[in-house]
């Protein structure tokens, strides 16, 4: 009795799956599989050995290199003979991210967007939706610079969903219209300018600025109504002294502390 298959990892599905020859009628169609696609992806364009590969896709070498023959066959006979080339079927499953240590940059951009989908979807009526300047756990102490952000969903007042969202480099002016797009409503965070408290003023999004310490601790605190903020945050990192020398700079509590007291105007 013949071993059953094991099932291939693909980071992605495959955005283009029709070819056709220039000027040619097509009365013969080569099909190639999404598994034997990703072979030719990860060895002929990210040059990836056979090993390399065959550890992406959760499959042996000679499994690799037995679909990299196949693969390459049926694109020749595509080239060569002029027949419509067509990707699609085959014995794969997505990765969407789940082996993030060995991914390329496409799989974890896909993985990325399919968390932003999640995030974006998943918001009921009675939720709230909170976003805090997030690195290693902590409050992130400069909105402008900041890589990512902690998601957390909170109905009353308990945390029912927390998710990470990259923010892929986006600046300040941009960052209150990515979280904006996420249905975030209230945003913790260590130090912000002035500019970007306005961009989240329009965007409708609530503002604590000047905490510091953990990230899931400073939810539960806003929850609770007793998170301590700075209602007069304000970021010099665009004055003079930059982030050090003489003024030196800080992100973070510039003023005298302010204790939440509900979810009222403070």
């Amino acid at each position: 009795m013949p071993r059953p298959r094991r099932c291939r990892r693909v980071c992605s599905e495959p955005d283009y799956i029709q070819f056709f020859p220039g000027g040619i009628p097509c009365d013969e169609m080569v099909i190639l599989t999404v598994d034997e696609y990703e072979v030719i992806r990860l060895i002929d364009l990210e040059k990836l050995t056979h090993e390399q590969c065959a550890q992406r896709m959760d499959i042996s070498r000679t499994t690799v290199t037995e679909i990299c023959e196949s693969a390459r066959e049926k694109i020749a006979d595509s080239i060569v003979n002029g027949k419509e080339l067509m990707i699609k079927g085959g014995n794969y499953r997505l990765c969407k991210g789940n082996a993030s240590d060995l991914c390329g940059e496409k799989c974890r951009a896909a993985s990325a967007a399919e968390s932003k989908r999640d995030i974006t979807e998943t918001k009921g009526e009675h939720v709230m939706r909170i976003a805090v300047t997030y690195e290693n756990g902590n409050v992130y102490q400069h909105f402008g610079h900041t890589e990512q952000f902690k998601i957390y969903d909170t109905e009353e007042d308990r945390i029912v969903q927390e998710v990470t969202a990259d923010t892929n480099g986006s600046g300040h002016s941009a960052l209150a219209g990515f979280l904006k797009a996420l249905n975030v409503d209230t945003l913790i965070c260590g130090g912000i300018g002035a500019g970007a408290q306005n961009a989240l003023a329009d965007a409708g999004i609530r503002l604590y600025g000047g905490v510091s310490g953990n990230a899931e601790e400073a939810v539960k605190a806003l929850l609770a109504g007793n998170l301590v903020f700075d209602p007069d945050i304000r970021c010099s990192h665009h004055g003079e002294g930059g982030h050090g020398g003489g003024n030196g700079h800080r992100c973070g509590g510039h003023g005298k502390g302010h204790r939440h007291g509900g979810h009222g105007e403070c």
